[in-house]
């Protein structure tokens, strides 16, 4: 039973951040302390890093859910929190990152490389990090952001520079074992190789991959056989190697068909149409397959492509073809454009743009969008007044207040940032004169003592909804009438 795996689904959660402390220093004969809350530690994040001893995706099929540390929250006596540690996955060369959708995050190539799949969250600020010269012993501390979680699919495509193509049995595992110190298992029925293999191929001076891909079909290219889950694995190859079994004992097929049939599929397949191709004529340690390859070498020779007859067995004509697919692989490295390190690229925030954007949904909600709002929103304690205080007055200095204004919104009006949903009430003063007062507590919502229940904000939202589509109605008025066959006043024409 084999234990390759070249595809898995993982669900990422990065670490949350730890939460800010909310402490006032106490010591004998110092009334006045002030705030010693220290701040939390940010979460760990999670990477991918290219190991080149991991040569398959098993650990992630059978743990598909992994999580990075959270960060550790702050204490008194201005201590912060532990950071979270980074968990660090360790995958194989050729890896590509992509969502669900297809969308391709990154493509891991080359030993050491690594890639951040999903952040961890901020730690929140203690109370003495959210200290100033007028709110001086804050009775509040922030929250820790909550770290990334994503979903997201690995798939393993082979680095090689030589893929070996044919059908099953036609003695590509033997071939790779004998020019190579790979040891496929080899056996007289179709389909023994289940899984690619790879092998270090030397020439003289020149080294290069060999990958032996399951034998391909009829169909392979839509699901048929095990073609379709294999075929990823020759899409990086430099040169692709039709291995055609001239020994086969298969009356219904000859080398020509064999070859026009797998052209098909590789076809239906895509992407491979550029890479240059190489005909070997395998088992010529057989007599009957010595005179079968000089009847079809003629019909082959139309392809336009180098023919090498060997023998798998008897290694006769393999250091030619070695020493021929060394010299089409440094011709193709040489083509390749020269590897380009990566850059760093600095995207500096335009001069008229406020942090965010504002929005207005079909059932008349507000709705908030930015990175920096939705952060505080996170990091806000929704059961301490002064807190709620203090993200007023963020988010009326970043605009939000005179936006929703400009935009129509009226008092009790619907906003959500994030997945925060509150109705919003200009009447609470936020600005630069807010006055602290006593600690946990903001003077600015003591006046609102008769504040609705939830029933009654349900009722006044739905009677909003209501008024929101008779305006959408009285707005369509006349076009509604038109196509009702109103006809309009004026001349019958009698």
């Amino acid at each position: 039973m084999t234990s390759f795996v070249d595809r898995a689904v993982l669900h990422v959660q990065a670490g949350n951040g730890g939460h800010g402390c909310v402490s006032i220093h106490r010591e004998k004969f110092k009334p006045l302390g002030g705030p010693d809350g220290g701040n939390g530690g940010h979460g760990g994040s999670v990477l991918l890093t290219v190991d080149p001893g991991v040569h398959t995706l098993l650990d992630f099929h059978f743990k598909p859910h992994v999580r990075a540390e959270n960060g550790k929250g702050g204490a008194g006596k201005n201590r912060d929190g532990a950071n979270g540690s980074d968990l660090v996955l360790h995958v194989p060369n050729g890896t590509v990152v992509q969502t669900e959708d297809g969308e391709v995050l990154a493509d891991l190539i080359g030993n050491g490389t690594t890639f951040e799949i999903a952040r961890g969250g901020r730690g929140g600020r203690g109370n003495a990090g959210l200290a100033n010269s007028r709110r001086r012993a804050p009775g509040f501390a922030e929250l820790g952001e909550p770290g990334e979680h994503i979903d997201v699919v690995l798939e393993l495509k082979s680095v090689a520079d030589v893929g070996l193509v044919g059908y099953p049995s036609a003695g590509k595992s033997s071939l790779i074992a004998a020019i190579s110190a790979a040891r496929p298992k080899i056996a007289d029925y179709p389909f023994t190789t289940l899984v690619p293999n790879l092998g270090v191929v030397r020439a003289g001076n020149d080294t290069f991959v060999v990958a032996d891909v399951p034998g391909l079909i009829p169909g392979a290219a839509t699901g048929k056989g095990l073609g379709l889950r294999f075929l990823r694995h020759i899409e990086r190859c430099a040169v692709l190697v039709h291995v055609v079994d001239c020994a086969t004992l298969e009356t219904d097929r000859n080398p020509v068909e064999d070859i026009e049939v797998l052209e098909e599929e590789l076809a239906a397949y895509g992407g491979l149409a550029d890479r240059p191709r190489v005909i070997v004529l395998n088992k010529m340690d057989v007599p009957d397959a010595r005179d079968l390859a000089d009847i079809v070498r003629a019909d082959l020779a139309h392809h336009g492509w180098p023919i090498f007859e060997v023998s798998a067995v008897t290694h006769e004509g393999l250091k030619e073809l070695v020493f021929a697919l060394a010299e089409i692989v440094n011709e193709q490295r040489a083509e390749a454009p020269a590897a380009e390190p990566t850059r760093i690229v600095i995207r500096p925030r335009a001069v008229d743009d406020s942090g965010f954007t504002l929005t207005r949904e079909d059932d008349g909600t507000f709705v908030v969008h930015g990175d920096k709002v939705r952060r505080w929103v996170l990091q806000t304690n929704f059961d301490n007044e002064e807190a709620v205080g203090y993200l007023a007055d963020r988010l009326n200095r970043l605009g939000v207040e005179d936006a929703l204004a400009k935009a129509g919104a009226q008092p009790g009006d619907p906003v959500r940032i994030g997945d925060r949903e509150f109705d919003w009430q200009p009447t609470v003063v936020a600005g630069d004169e807010y006055t602290p007062s006593q600690r946990g507590t903001d003077w600015r919502f003591e006046e609102q003592t008769h504040r609705p229940t939830a029933a009654q904000r349900l009722a006044a939202r739905k009677a909003r909804r209501r008024r929101f589509e008779d305006a959408e109605a009285e707005a369509g008025g006349p076009d509604a009438g038109a196509e009702a066959g109103d006809e309009p006043e004026g001349d019958d024409g009698g």
